[in-house]
């Protein structure tokens, strides 16, 4: 039996009950200031919740009268439609709703194409409601299309104010989508070691880099404060090509919260779980060194205060105290060493914070660094 013979078979096996239905048939939804009058035998033959809301002693099966919360009267009235036609509306504007909704209401076939829907739609601005709304309501087809967007291009994702939204309103699902996002592709190849610096070996000592070097090799892209979103500029990612989607490179919504100096971004994911002392894949760094290069001292404190390791080793053996140096921030600098932050840590090219302040010309950091 084809499909289309198959719906029209359901439909009206499921309408033909109305013939019997007697007394009561017929339900009020109300939505908002929408109220939409439905038939209880086609709602219960549709939804399995509408099907054990009437079945039992609700309120909702004696007065007649379902009141529909976090619906709105235009969503309601599409899913009405697909309840009795069991045809999927083409949608623009309103399909997170209306898959949102079939989902509280056991529509598993309108979720599917919602789902599609969704998937077919994404954009910059949207790709993280969109990734949220996948994790929120298990919608593997639409996580795996979104996660795959961000991927491609997520310095300009986590740039957006649609990225910013996600992490404040909700922090438990934007980890979900970094743990996601941290996960190597279906078919990983093997990640390319940070080329910005060689291993040093016992009979040769690395060459320094020039400023122009380090900036170019060593920062994950700059994050300014336009707004709530981080402003990330620069194409080629963390150090060595560390980038949110590129190869070899990835990193959560922590690094980023951290490296943009958004503490309240930053208190919410860590609220919710986030691992404070997470690596980004390729260059190695937890998000204390991010937020520790990009000179935030509010969020190094958040950090500090959350167990985050003082002395995390990056892929070339810098600790958080290493980048505030070079970089020159002495807030920042100063609540790793209140927190007690090892001054004397060499990384692989056996410089200390005190040597990368001096090279960098930091001579507020280099007092400080000889003060004990």
């Amino acid at each position: 039996m084809s499909a289309a013979a198959e719906v029209q078979r359901t439909a009206a096996v499921d309408l033909g009950a109305l013939l019997d239905a007697g007394d009561g048939a017929v339900v009020t939804l109300v939505a908002g200031e929408t109220r939409l009058a439905a038939h209880r035998a086609v709602l219960a033959a549709r939804s399995p919740v509408f099907r054990a809301m009437f079945q039992h002693d609700t309120l909702e099966a004696s007065c007649g009268e379902v009141r529909i919360a976090d619906v709105g009267g235009p969503v309601m009235r599409q899913l009405l439609s697909y309840v009795y036609t069991l045809q999927a509306p083409q949608l623009t504007d309103t399909a997170p709703e209306l898959l949102a909704a079939a989902d509280r209401y056991g529509l598993s076939a309108l979720k599917a194409a919602c789902e599609q829907q969704v998937a077919a739609q994404l954009e910059v601005e949207t790709a993280a409601a969109a990734a949220v709304l996948a994790v929120r309501h298990s919608c593997p087809s639409l996580t795996a299309a979104a996660i795959h967007f961000i991927r491609s291009q997520t310095h300009k994702v986590m740039a957006t104010q649609g990225w910013a939204d996600a992490v404040l309103q909700y922090p438990k699902d934007i980890v979900e989508v970094s743990r996601l996002l941290s996960e190597p592709p279906a078919e990983p190849s093997a990640p390319a070691a940070p080329a910005a610096r060689p291993p040093s070996d016992s009979s040769r000592t690395p060459e320094p880099l020039s400023t122009g070097e380090r900036e170019e090799a060593d920062r994950g892209g700059q994050a300014g404060r336009g707004g709530a979103a981080a402003r990330v500029t620069g194409g080629g990612g963390g150090r060595g090509g560390e980038g949110g989607g590129g190869v070899g490179g990835s990193w959560t919504a922590l690094h980023e919260a951290a490296g943009g100096g958004h503490v309240a971004a930053a208190s919410c994911l860590v609220g919710a779980g986030a691992e404070v002392d997470a690596r980004s894949i390729g260059g190695q760094e937890t998000p204390l060194h991010w937020a520790a290069r990009s000179g935030d001292a509010g969020v190094v404190r958040l950090l500090v205060g959350a167990s985050a390791d003082l002395n995390a080793r990056d892929w070339w053996g810098q600790t958080p105290l290493h980048l505030a140096a070079e970089e020159g921030h002495a807030g920042a600098a100063a609540e790793l060493l209140l927190a007690g932050a090892d001054r004397g840590a060499r990384d692989r090219g056996g410089r200390t914070p005190l040597d990368l302040a001096r090279q960098e010309g930091k001579q507020e950091l280099v007092d400080m660094l000889t003060q004990r």
